[in-house]
């Protein structure tokens, strides 16, 4: 054999050594560089629930401008007519601590659409209320499911987009938030001038048909666990129920009847310093409490949740004080009221859209401080 041949057998047998290959460019397109996609469903859940919490929050302050017309159709006086809002805010704000444990107890899908339907069919009873005392009970139970879809809407945002998407959601959650308090009075004075007060509780009827359809489609079923119910925090529930009742009753009802002068006030106020303080001794000695409160150790939940309220002493408060001035102090009726507080609502409504590509761009410190 040959030399050449020789080395032709020897390199047949031989191992291939790998041919080093040149690295090439990912292009641009490349999967990883893209954002994370969300289907259809995920996206109706989402615009579903930041609905409801929209109509949540537009139906505590849209009787505002047509409280006079309300007072005047149920016999109730100027004094008493407050009651129509309270109680609808007493009511909310107790469910709205109760929901977490409640979505673990019956899940999100059940409890959502069971809420979602009952603040449809209060909504429309409110309509056929006869005297004050039935409007304050309905007004209650309507306020009692419509609490339910605020927090709710934020946990389907939080739990149900990636965190590249939760911008655009929290922008639509911020419409419930910030918009509808300011809208509430505006929709709520025209539906009352064109169509009767009536129609300020029949307007929920149309969108909460739609969210329904939504949430029944987008939400997958899950189980109960009812056996949790046996070991609920029911000490807690039940001390933060009465004193978050008689808090709320003190800050609506105290201004008109003298604060503390009021043997009434005083009683409520005392009532919910010693449920409140015990509230707070339960949750921190349970093995399984209604709410964390050391979570309220975490300098950043503490500081955002001391922000929230301040912004919404601010926003709430000029948003129910200054229907009332319009009408007892300036004789407005309730569309020139809705038409006052409407530009207090447009900014709102074309600054919002423009949140999610702010948070992109810039730190989101930077665009909270600026208001």
């Amino acid at each position: 054999m040959s030399a050449i041949g020789r080395l032709d057998a020897q390199l047949a047998g031989a191992p291939q050594r790998a041919t080093p290959v040149e690295p090439q460019p990912r292009p641009a397109n490349d999967n990883i560089d893209r954002e994370p996609t969300v289907g259809a469903k995920t996206w109706l859940a989402v615009i579903g629930a930041a609905l409801g919490a929209f109509l949540a929050v537009l139906n505590i302050q849209i009787v505002n401008s047509s409280l006079a017309d309300i007072q005047g159709a149920i016999g109730a006086g100027i004094d008493d007519g407050g009651w129509v809002s309270t109680s609808y805010l007493i009511t909310e704000i107790i469910v709205i601590p109760l929901s977490g444990w409640l979505t673990t107890v019956f899940s999100m899908r059940r409890y959502l659409l069971a809420n979602t339907v009952l603040f449809m069919l209060f909504s429309v009873a409110c309509a056929f209320a006869q005297n004050l005392g039935q409007m304050i009970v309905l007004r209650a139970l309507q306020g009692f499911a419509g609490g339910v879809l605020i927090p709710l809407a934020f946990t389907i945002i939080i739990t149900l987009l990636p965190k590249a998407k939760q911008p655009i959601g929290l922008a639509l959650f911020a419409l419930s938030a910030t918009f509808a308090p300011a809208i509430g009075p505006t929709i709520g004075g025209y539906l009352n001038e064109n169509y009767g007060w009536q129609f300020i509780f029949y307007v929920n009827l149309a969108p909460g048909i739609v969210m329904l359809a939504m949430l029944w489609y987008a939400l997958e079923p899950a189980p109960m666990r009812l056996g949790l119910l046996k070991h609920g925090d029911w000490a807690g529930i039940a001390t933060m129920a009465i004193g978050l009742a008689a808090l709320q009753t003190v800050l609506e009802e105290g201004n008109k009847d003298d604060w503390f002068g009021s043997p009434f006030i005083l009683r409520l106020a005392i009532i919910a310093g010693l449920s409140l303080s015990l509230f707070l001794v339960i949750e921190l000695r349970v093995k399984e409490p209604l709410l964390n409160l050391r979570l309220f150790l975490r300098r950043n939940f503490a500081l955002a949740s001391v922000s929230n309220v301040l912004l919404g002493v601010a926003l709430y408060g000029s948003v129910y004080l200054l229907p009332l001035y319009l009408s007892q102090m300036q004789g407005y009726d309730a569309q020139q009221i809705g038409e006052v507080l409407a530009w207090t609502g447009l900014p709102q409504l074309l600054l919002i859209p423009l949140v999610p590509r702010l948070m992109r761009r810039f730190d989101a410190r930077l665009s909270s401080s600026s208001a």
